[in-house]
């Protein structure tokens, strides 16, 4: 039987993973902030500004839904991908995929 090895996809799949759950908390954050300010009154009011703050919430909501399919989706991806391959797939997938 083979020698099975550390399979690096998983292992690219599970940086992207934790990079890009980093980069979309800090994007929900950063939508979020602006919202909350506006729901203090202190900031704009009237109707032009309850319009701008309905669409300031779309977008949030927007985002968050988005970030979360994109990482539903990269789970989905690692849970296909076994962690263990032979020397010679993990060869064959640093090649396909340019992976040191």
């Amino acid at each position: 039987m083979p020698a099975m090895v550390s399979n690096p996809l998983y292992e690219a799949l599970q940086h992207a993973i934790r990079a890009i759950g980093s980069m979309i908390e800090q994007i929900n954050t950063d939508v979020d902030r602006p919202s909350k300010m506006f729901h203090t009154g202190k900031v704009w009011t009237g109707p032009s500004a309850k319009q701008f703050e309905a669409q300031l919430t779309l977008l949030g909501t927007r985002t968050r839904t988005s970030g979360q399919a994109i990482m539903d989706e990269l789970r989905q991806i690692l849970g296909r991908t076994p962690s263990e391959v032979t020397e010679e797939e993990a060869a064959s997938i640093k090649r396909r995929y340019g992976l040191p």
